[in-house]
This record gives structure tokens, sequence and C-alpha cells, in this order.
């Protein structure tokens, strides 16, 4: 079953547009009825003021009659005046104004939910109103027709401005739609060019300057684009720079295999030393392969990071390494400092590091752990060494896989991945691991733990 797609400007569209009939609608019918409120009260005024100047007059006779008619400034043609006199002593009981004999000859019908309000076929909507004063009853019909006129003008500007507003709506909804998800389109066309193209990580979405929510997607966009791009550019470095590494150690077994096999029988004495060279560069290969597995399982590792005695967690670690070095290891521990970690990246890292210092530092030489609580309130675990140091160039670099300073290369064992995983572990455990020169010589790492 196909499911009925439709893009963000036609939802947005039928929206507005169901949105803008309700309104106009509503808004309509309010104008409607409050108008003809309006003019509701408005007859409502006149026939009460036309009733208190015949109750006042107090008709009772043809000459009440007359001076009320020539003092009035009632409407003949509009307004129908009935008055019934009920005195014993009436000479005349009824009196019409012109043309209200005629009307009243047919009666109104009343129109429901309106008060006073009846309708006359012929004539139309009529506003009653009936007072009575001393046996006079006076009986007031207000023709409604100019009234009803001003309503139906209304009502017809309405209906126009509803109809202009239908037919303009449309189009400034879509002009506005246009505005609005033309950048989308444009980022969704250029993400498919991204996805096709055979370089993806050289090429950037544009960034619209409007509206700021797509600005923003995009300039999110671009940045994780860099960042895979990093990412990948990375992965071939580390896939090149470990079948570098691997490939010296596999020549250097495959020749003295080669050797064995042609010159073993004729000359035994060499097989022993091929031997030996096989075996320690199977153990580097061996030793080469563990890292990158290591460093492959911190790339997707999750910590679970708990509450450590961290006084208590280096003095261990330190006391399971003792005597492995031949340095002089000493430690300067502060107890009770406490923090969130992981107690096994904690003793990879730390163990690599006073590994590494021994590896690049005197044999008579002095290796010092030392663990304090900053001003900061956060921990810092220091290893300090007397080595040769490391240069301002090479600081750099040195968190790099496969990164080895050219002065240590060939002459140092070592794979360039130890510091790579120590930083990996250090971020997954919310620490931070940094170097700095020691005085007079020697070299600083420093993992530091925040205690919050």
């Amino acid at each position: 079953m196909k499911k009925n797609k439709q893009s963000s400007a036609a939802i947005m569209l039928r929206s507005m547009m169901r949105f803008i009939i309700i309104v106009t609608l509503l808004l309509g019918a309010a104008i409607i009825i409050a108008v003809g409120h309006q003019l509701l009260e408005d007859v409502q005024t006149t026939t009460s003021h036309i009733t208190a100047s015949l109750k006042q007059t107090d008709i009772d006779g043809d000459d009440d009659w007359e001076s009320w008619r020539k003092n009035s400034t009632l409407d003949t043609s509009a307004t129908y005046v009935y008055v019934h006199n009920k005195r014993a002593d009436a000479k005349v009981s009824q009196y019409f104004s012109p043309h209200a004999e005629k009307v009243l000859k047919v009666t109104p019908t009343k129109v429901p939910f309106l008060t006073n309000v009846y309708y006359r076929p012929g004539i139309g909507l009529l506003y009653h109103r009936m007072v009575h004063a001393r046996g006079i009853y006076y009986t007031l019909w207000q023709n409604m027709n100019p009234q009803l006129a001003v309503l139906l003008r209304v009502i017809e500007v309405t209906a126009i401005l509803l109809a202009v507003t239908l037919l303009a709506t449309p189009l400034y909804i879509r002009r506005l739609t246009k505005r609005l998800t033309d950048p989308l389109t444009t980022l969704s066309h250029t993400t498919q060019m991204i996805a096709g193209a055979k370089e993806p990580g050289a090429m950037r979405l544009p960034v619209p300057v409007q509206p700021t929510e797509v600005t923003e997607l995009a300039g999110n966009f671009n940045e994780l684009l860099s960042m895979l791009n990093e990412r990948q550019e990375q992965q071939k470095l580390f896939v090149m720079n470990a079948a570098h590494e691997l490939r010296t150690p596999i020549a250097t077994i495959r020749s003295h295999a080669q050797l064995i096999e042609r010159h073993g029988k004729d000359h035994p004495e060499i097989i022993t030393k091929s031997v030996g060279y096989i075996t320690e560069e199977s153990r580097q290969m061996q030793h080469l392969i563990d890292e990158l597995l290591q460093l492959s399982r911190a790339d997707r590792l999750a910590l679970d990071l708990t509450p450590l005695d961290l006084s208590a967690t280096v003095t261990t670690i330190m006391q399971k390494i003792a005597g492995t070095f031949e340095q002089t290891v000493t430690t300067e521990i502060q107890p009770d400092i406490h923090i969130t970690g992981n107690e096994s990246a904690i003793e990879q890292i730390l163990v690599n590091l006073v590994t590494n210092a021994a590896k690049y530092s005197p044999a008579a030489s002095q290796i010092t752990v030392t663990l304090t609580q900053q001003a900061n309130e956060a921990a810092a675990l220091a290893v300090k060494d007397q080595g040769s140091g490391i240069s301002a160039e090479d600081k750099s670099h040195i968190f790099e896989r496969f990164y080895r300073s050219a002065d240590v290369r060939g002459t140092v064992a070592g794979t360039g991945l130890g510091l790579a995983i120590a930083t990996q572990l250090a971020q997954l455990s919310n620490s931070e691991l940094t170097v700095a020169d020691d005085q007079p010589q020697g070299t600083i790492f420093t993992l530091i733990f925040s205690t919050k």
C-alpha cells in the first residue's frame, strides 16, 4: 500500500487555508451579528422615543392627534402608529397614521428568537412596540427595511472580503512557503548529490541566510560532514599506518624463514639466530595487534563510571607494578581524594604512562607519580620523568595514532598507539590528559579528573 507523500509546502498551504477560512467566516459572522444587534438597538431607541412622545401628548381627541401629527417628525413611509382610546368618554376610539390601517389589515407573523420583531408579507420586517397611559393604548410598528438594507450591505462587503481573502491567501501562502521550503529543497538535493559523490567529504551544503533554523541546520550538517571527513581520513591513515607497522615484522619473519629454508641444512648455526629474530618480531607484531584491538574497543566503548577512592586506587596500582622498572619509582599520593570514574581505565592509563616514562628515561633516573587535589576541586594524577623531554613540535602530535618522534623511531621499541589509547580512555572517563615539560629536564603527563 503506497503512502500519500506530501511536501511541507502542500501541508502548510492546506493548513493555512483551513485556518484562514475558519477565521474569516467567524470574523464575518461576528461583524454581521454585531452590526445587526446595533441596528436593532437603534430601532428600539427610535421607537422608544416615539412612544414616549405619544404618551406625553395624551391623545384624547382629534385636536390632540392633529397637533401631535404636525409637531412629530414621524416618517409615515416607515413608521405606522395605531392609537386605541379605551376610555368610556372617548368620542373617537381609534386613530391611524397614514398607511397604518392598510398595513395592519394583515396580521404580522412573529419572527422566532428576535424580541418584538415581526414579518409582514409585502412589507418585510416590522419592529413592534406597545405602551399605554390613562386608558389609551399606543401601538407602533417600525419598518426595518432601511436597517435590513444596511445589514445586507455589510453581508455583501463581508462576502466580498472573504472571496478576496480566499483568492489572495493561496498566492501569499505559496510565496511564503516557497521562501521557507526552497532552502530545505536545496539542502535535500545537495544531500542527494553528496550521497552519490565519490568523495562526499569534500562537498558542503549551501548555507542560506534565512530562515535561521535552516541556516543552523545547514551549518550543523556541514560540521557533521567535516567531522565525518576527518574521521574517514583518520581511518584511512589508521589502516595505512597499521599496514605499514605490520609490514616490517612480517618482512623480517619472512626473510629469516627463507634464510633457514635455503641455508639451514648447510649452516645450522643460523637457525637459532633466525628463530630468535622470528620470535622477537612475532612478539612485537602480537603486541601491535593487541594494541590495535584495544584501540578499536576503546573507540566503541562506553565506560561505567562509579564513585571511586582515587587515592586508594592509585596506591593499589602502584603496588602492583612496583619493581617492574629499572628506574626508581616514587609516589606522592594525597589521601581521601574521591572522584567518579572507571578503575580499569585509570589503571590502564597509569600503567601506560609509567611504562612510557621508563622507556624514554635513563635507567638511573627517577619516575615520580603524584596525586593532588587542586584548588578548583579537580584531582590531578601526574607522572614525571627525567628523560630527554619532548619537543614543542612533537607535543602537538604525540596523542595521534602511530605517531612517533623521528629521534626515537627505530631506536626505541614501540607502536605509537599507547598515548592514543590513554587519551581515548581519558575522554571516556570524563578526564583530560595533558603534557608539559619538567624542570630541569623531563616530561610531565597529567590526568585531570573533575570531582563533580
